[in-house]
């Protein structure tokens, strides 16, 4: 969860807190921080591999959500899943779509 720009260890409900701690120290406060990309293409890159997985949603719906709040479009963000038939299979993309359609609902 992210509250006021920056990720909530405590929002996020996970026990032992220690884990909720690393699983937003690594990601924001190291991976996301460095240079090289800007927060769009993070997201963008992010979101890509999220669908490819094919087993995130939760957290698939987080990043299409932080997509949009970074700049991105809803059109950006469909193409990018989209993009992920060709390489994890169209359950993976058809899976991303109905995520970001929820999202895109709601925001």
């Amino acid at each position: 969860m992210v509250r006021a720009g920056k990720p909530s260890s405590t929002a996020c409900g996970i026990s032992p807190p220690d884990f909720a701690r690393y699983l937003i120290e690594f990601p924001f406060g190291d991976i996301y921080a460095r240079p090289g990309l800007d927060l769009r293409s993070r997201e963008i890159a992010t979101i890509a591999a999220l669908t490819a997985l094919g087993n995130a949603e939760p957290q698939l719906k987080v990043h299409i959500a932080a997509g949009l709040n970074v700049g991105l479009t809803q059109e950006e963000i469909t193409e990018a899943i989209m993009q992920m038939a060709v390489y994890a299979g169209f359950p993976a993309a058809l899976n991303g779509l109905f995520a970001a359609r929820a999202v895109f609902a709601a925001h």
